[in-house]
This record gives C-alpha cells, sequence and structure tokens, in this order.
C-alpha cells in the first residue's frame, strides 16, 4: 500500500497544502456571502478572517498531528462566535479535520474533542441568550450533521481497512507460492542430483574396475556416465531456467514424469540394482502435478535402495491405478536401512512425503514383512474427464 493511502485522505505533500487552501478560500468567501444577511452580526474584519483562516491553516498538519489539528480549528470556531462574528461555513475546517482524525485511526481523541466542542458552543450559546429556551432543535440538527458525517467517516475507514487487509493477504499468499516454488525447486534438485550422481559413481567404480581387465565393459560404463551426466546436465538447466525465466522457447527434454518411469529403471539396472516393475489398473493420464510426483518419488526410493539395501539386493516397483488416484509402492530385499539414516541427516524420506502432502496424499516408509524396506505412498488424482487415448508409459 503506499504511503499516501496508509496515511489518510490527501496525503501527499501537494494535497496538504491545497485542502487547506481551498478550505480557508471556501470558509472566508462563504462567510463573508453569509454576512450579508446578518446586519446585526459584527462586522468581518481582519481579525475574523484571520480566526476563519486559524482553522484552515491547521489542516496542514492533520496527518501528523489529528487531534492537534482538530483541537485547533475547534477553538478557533468557538473564539470567532463567541466574538459575535456572523455565522457561515465556519465549521468546515472542524469537519475536515475530524474526518481526517477518525481516517487516520485517532476516533477516541477526535470524538472526546467533538463532543467537547460541541458542549462549548451550546454553552455559548446559552450565554449570550440568557433569556431564551435552549436550542434543542438547532441543537438536534447539528447533531444529526455530526452523526452523518462520522458515519461517512467510519465507513470510509472501515472499507479501506478492509482493502489494506486484501492487499496484505494477497501479499502473503504471493510470498507463500514462492517459498512453496522454492521448497520445489530445491527438491528436483535434490532428486536429481541425488540419483544421477549416484549413477555416475556407481558407474565410475566399475569403469575404474574393469578398465584393465574388460576394457569393453569400462567403456560401456563410461558411456553411461556420459548420458547421466548429461541428463543430469539437461535437468538442472531445465530447473534453473525456471528461476532466471531464460528459456524462450517450450523444454526439449519431456518433463519428468512416469512416462520416463521405463529410462529410470533401465538406468538402475545399469548401475547394478535389479528391478522389476509391476502395474495394476488400466493407465490412465495424471495431473502433471502428481504424475512428477510419482516420477521424483520412485527416483528417490531407488536412489536410497542403491545406496543403503547392499551389492545384492533387489527391488520392486508396484504402480496401482484407480479412479481416484495412484497408489506406489517400492519394495527392497536389502538390509533394510531406512532413508532416516543416511549420513548428514538426508533430505529424502521428508522430501518424499512432503511432496505428497503436498498433494493431499501419504507416504509411509519403513522395514516390511520378511526383511528389507519399503516406501508406500498415495495421490489423489480424481478422474474428471475421459482418457485421452495417450497412456503413459511405465
Amino acid at each position: 500500500m503506499s504511503t499516501a493511502a496508509r496515511n489518510g485522505w490527501w496525503a501527499g505533500p501537494i494535497p496538504t497544502v491545497v485542502v487547506p487552501l481551498a478550505v480557508g478560500a471556501f470558509t472566508v468567501v462563504g462567510t463573508f456571502r453569509a454576512a450579508e444577511d446578518q446586519p446585526f452580526a459584527r462586522p468581518l474584519d481582519a481579525l475574523g478572517v484571520a480566526l476563519l483562516l486559524m482553522g484552515a491553516a491547521a489542516l496542514v498538519v492533520r496527518h501528523r498531528h489529528p487531534a492537534a489539528a482538530l483541537g485547533t480549528a475547534a477553538v478557533a470556531a468557538w473564539v470567532y462566535l463567541a466574538l459575535a462574528y456572523p455565522y457561515g461555513p465556519v465549521f468546515l475546517a472542524g469537519l475536515v479535520a475530524l474526518c481526517s482524525a477518525v481516517l487516520s485511526g485517532h476516533r477516541r481523541s477526535a470524538y472526546l474533542l467533538t463532543g467537547a466542542a460541541f458542549v462549548a458552543l451550546l454553552v455559548l450559546h446559552l450565554l449570550r441568550y440568557p433569556g431564551e429556551p435552549p436550542p434543542l432543535f438547532g441543537a438536534g440538527g447539528w447533531l444529526s450533521s455530526l452523526a452523518v458525517v462520522i458515519a461517512v467517516c467510519e465507513w470510509w475507514r472501515a472499507r479501506r481497512e478492509r482493502l489494506a487487509q486484501v492487499q496484505l493477504a494477497q501479499e502473503e499468499a504471493e510470498r507463500r507460492r514462492s517459498s512453496e516454488e522454492r521448497l520445489q525447486i530445491a527438491r528436483d534438485l535434490h532428486d536429481s542430483l541425488g540419483h544421477h550422481v549416484s549413477l555416475i559413481n556407481v558407474q565410475a567404480g566399475v569403469a575404474l574396475h574393469l578398465m584393465d581387465d574388460d576394457p569393453e565393459q569400462a567403456r560401456s560404463a563410461l558411456a553411461a556416465i556420459k548420458a547421466s551426466s548429461g541428463e543430469l546436465l539437461r535437468e538442472m538447466r531445465a530447473t534453473l531456467g525456471v528461476l532466471r525465466g531464460v528459456d524462450e522457447g517450450p523444454p526439449r527434454a519431456p518433463v519428468a514424469g512416469l512416462a520416463r518411469l521405463d529410462d529410470l529403471l533401465a538406468e538402475n539396472r545399469a548401475a547394478g540394482l535389479p528391478v522389476d516393475l509391476e502395474v495394476t489398473g488400466p493407465r490412465r493420464d495424471l495431473p502433471p502435478s502428481v504424475d512428477q510426483a510419482a516420477y521424483r518419488i520412485v527416483q528417490e526410493s531407488l536412489t536410497n535402495v542403491r545406496k543403503h539395501a547392499g551389492p545384492t539386493a533387489r527391488a520392486t516397483v508396484l504402480l496401482g491405478y484407480a479412479d481416484d488416484g495412484v497408489s506406489i509402492r517400492i519394495d527392497d530385499d536389502g538390509r533394510g536401512v531406512p532413508a532416516s539414516a543416511e549420513p548428514g541427516g538426508g533430505s529424502g524420506l521428508p522430501g518424499m512425503r512432503e511432496r505428497a502432502t503436498a498433494l493431499g496424499g501419504t507416504l509411509s516408509a519403513g522395514p516390511r514383512p520378511g526383511g528389507g524396506f519399503r516406501v508406500e505412498a498415495r495421490l489423489p488424482a480424481p478422474d474428471r474427464a475421459p482418457s485421452t487415448g495417450v497412456s503413459p508409459q511405465a
């Protein structure tokens, strides 16, 4: 919200002077015109004009000192009337000061000063006309006018506060979305780096071990390293390009999803991890967020299997398609070391759980019956439209 909006009506440097000048000019001209019909009033001289301008001049500080501006305008009007000068728009400066005080949040002082000024004017009238009855009709009219002015000011103040709250909520939602996007990018980078670096490490070990005895196998391992490092660079460029906004055209490589599951399983098999795939239910298109989360969960789970399950472990990936979502289960028959036991407190398992939770799903992980480790997730994805006929390849 701008400074002018926070400070209230007309808070800029130019309006701060323009409004008092306009109020002063209107008050003086209007009072001179009204004095023509008041022959028994005191002629409007320099002192009277000075008192009228005094109230208008107090409006210059109405934003910094709203109570002082209102009090000064009220005192100037009371002295003006006490000297028997003619009636006119002498209360205009006080009304503007009242509105500024209410809109700036100084409601209590504004109402106290306004009440005191009203009582003082009523006492002044009784002192000037002691033989007349109290001016109940006139006082009621002034009270009604004040009530209308106050009601309008309160409505405007409440409206401004609602608009400010809406804007703050929008800014907070934008910050939350940005934070969630950064967290999503961090998860993607973690999963991609963990998966590909792990593959590169395994294949590099194979190449070094077979460099002299089996050059052909070592060459295959080096080719796998090149392919995995190239894929890692492409994924990092695509992910970081979202932050930098430099990608002008559509991505050349497919977005991570279950359509790339065969490639993922092939990479793990080439790295020495036997992986089987089982699919239940008719395959169907999933929302992009669910499709990517499912792929990342499988990717990170297999990375953890390679790290913790041992060299002889096998893994099985089970995908279950249903009308209301997709279930994912990754089993291995290794040592059963949980992903949370990663050196340095790895974020693989918490990241997978956060992915599932963000989509309204669930994820559990732990030792499975018979030995080994199991990661099981359920991601909701209601089938709201008929299948397009293009099924993601597992």
